[in-house]
């Protein structure tokens, strides 16, 4: 027989298979990975670098959706506010994921390239060395938790049964749809101002 065209086992294959668990059950396993694909557990880490190689694939997988053209914008807070708006709209996508890459060290190459972008962005706005990573961390921060936010129940305050608590109620009701989304134009509005004080402070 003549060899197949194309290997019955890939990183994308891998990736994409953990990803699908990850979605369903909010975790995986090597195991589990290979079991879905109808393989030996060895054969996926003749692929990745076991478990921590196999979530850098899903971060790819997942950040892939993220376009990298957002950053091109010659204004750095327009250009922040761009990627911070389709980086949100790719975890968005993948709310299971957030936990498990937000408490992994990122090796991904393509994720990291994509940082060092950021970085470049606002060094060359004028952003002190030391608040750099600040900026980045504080933008993840607001980009996770509001993207995790989305698979939130609507509303997401019950009041009901003997719980008083009219205010809150009202608040709510007045509130509508669209609350994770009001939410996070506020919070990414004041944080990009924020930002921009500190810059104007770092400038001669």
């Amino acid at each position: 027989m003549g060899r197949p065209r194309k290997a019955l086992l890939d990183k994308e294959r891998i990736g994409a298979t953990a990803l699908e668990l990850v979605d369903e059950k909010g975790d995986f396993s090597v195991p589990e990975v290979a079991r879905r694909l109808g393989v030996q557990t060895a054969s996926v880490y003749h692929h990745v670098d076991g478990r921590a190689g196999v979530i850098e694939l899903l971060r790819d997988r997942v950040t892939d959706a993220i376009d990298p053209g957002t950053l091109g914008d010659a204004r750095w807070d327009i250009a922040l506010e761009a990627w911070a708006r389709s980086y949100r709209a790719a975890f968005a996508a993948h709310p299971r994921t957030i936990p498990m890459l937000m408490t992994s060290p990122i090796r991904a190459p393509r994720v990291l390239a994509q940082y060092d972008q950021v970085v470049g962005l606002l060094l060359d706005a004028g952003f002190a060395p030391d608040a750099v990573m600040p900026v980045i961390t504080g933008l993840d921060n607001i980009v996770l938790g509001s993207a995790l936010d989305m698979s939130a129940p609507e509303p997401m305050w019950e009041v009901s049964g003997g719980v008083s608590a009219p205010r809150l109620a009202a608040a709510q009701a007045a509130t509508g749809p669209g609350r994770a989304d009001r939410a996070f134009d506020l919070t990414l509005a004041g944080f990009l101002a924020h930002c921009r004080g500190l810059l104007a402070q770092a400038l001669p």
